[in-house]
């Protein structure tokens, strides 16, 4: 079988299409025959070795976090440790869930982790609800276009950042306003009552982002941090695999409260391609990454 390997930390280079053994699955594990799983910008920065102090990896190292597939014939969806960039995966019976039945099965792979990331975000822990103001920021990202939909779900008022490539996918995800963050200082017109930050802004950027929000408000990142003021209470996400969550967006999936964002549809082949391109922040919404050969049309 396929799989987009490691074999030491480097640029998109480094990433091989090997031809491997297909994986046995240990106690308490499942086989998955993978469909496809998804560009998460953060495997660029593992793969770069920035990553080494808190993932540390044995190589040769299968990437893919993301995963769709089959168990049995049963199709499934999770966030494994590592390895779903393959034609076969193995990971804990307990991590998967059952897929939406609303989309097809290869589409799902783009939600597990950009899904529950947002998810956290906006519910656990910016707890969002009815009539807020909420900021997005970074919303045309992969992460960024499930935290519009999800807080947009939830009755808030959504301002989102996007650059003008992005705006109008964000429009359609449901953001009341967009703002072009390329065009200068953000002027969201009055404090909001929350920031959701889902953009690797620098720390200028970042230590603004409470002087957005209105006392008592609260700023919360996904990616860069931001400090807490006497006014502003402030928390960095850091992703929890939860199946429960997962769960929840299924759910809201198949209620046709949740779209995915699909920008592209590519092969695994194309991965270090794909890298490249997440470096030099050319990636718009969530991008697919099919597993599979595809067969010859007779």
């Amino acid at each position: 079988m396929r799989a987009a390997r490691i074999h030491a930390y480097g640029g998109p280079d480094v990433i091989r299409i090997d031809d491997v053994p297909q994986p046995f699955p240990a106690r308490g594990e499942a086989l998955i025959r993978v469909v496809a799983t998804s560009l998460n910008p953060t495997e660029a920065a593992l793969r770069g070795g920035k990553l080494a102090g808190l993932f540390p990896v044995e190589f040769p190292f299968t990437l893919g976090w993301d995963v769709a597939g089959t168990v049995g014939g049963v199709p499934v969806i999770g966030m494994l440790d590592h390895g779903a960039a393959a034609g076969y995966a193995v990971g804990p019976e307990e991590r998967l869930v059952a897929a939406p039945r609303s989309v097809p099965l290869a589409d799902a792979a783009v939600l597990p982790l950009a899904g529950m990331t947002a998810w956290q975000a906006v519910v656990g822990h910016a707890r969002v609800v009815a009539g807020e103001r909420v900021l997005i920021s970074g919303a045309g990202g992969g992460i960024g276009t499930f935290a519009v939909q999800i807080a947009k779900h939830l009755g808030a008022y959504v301002l989102a950042t996007a650059s003008p490539r992005s705006a109008g996918a964000v429009r359609r995800l449901g953001a009341d306003v967009v703002l072009d963050y390329t065009a200068g200082p953000l002027e969201p017109g009055r404090p909001v009552d929350a920031v959701v930050n889902c953009a690797a802004i620098g720390a200028d950027a970042a230590s603004a982002l409470p002087g957005l929000v209105r006392a008592g408000g609260r700023v919360v990142t996904v990616a860069t941090p931001v400090e807490p003021t006497a006014e502003v209470r402030a928390w960095h996400v850091v992703t929890r695999n939860s199946p429960g969550d997962l769960k929840t967006l299924v759910g809201l999936v198949d209620a046709g409260a949740l779209t995915l964002d699909i920008s592209d549809r590519r092969d695994l082949a194309d991965l270090p391609a794909l890298h490249r391109l997440a470096e030099a922040g050319g990636v718009r919404g969530k991008v697919l990454v099919k597993t599979q050969r595809e067969r010859p049309t007779e």
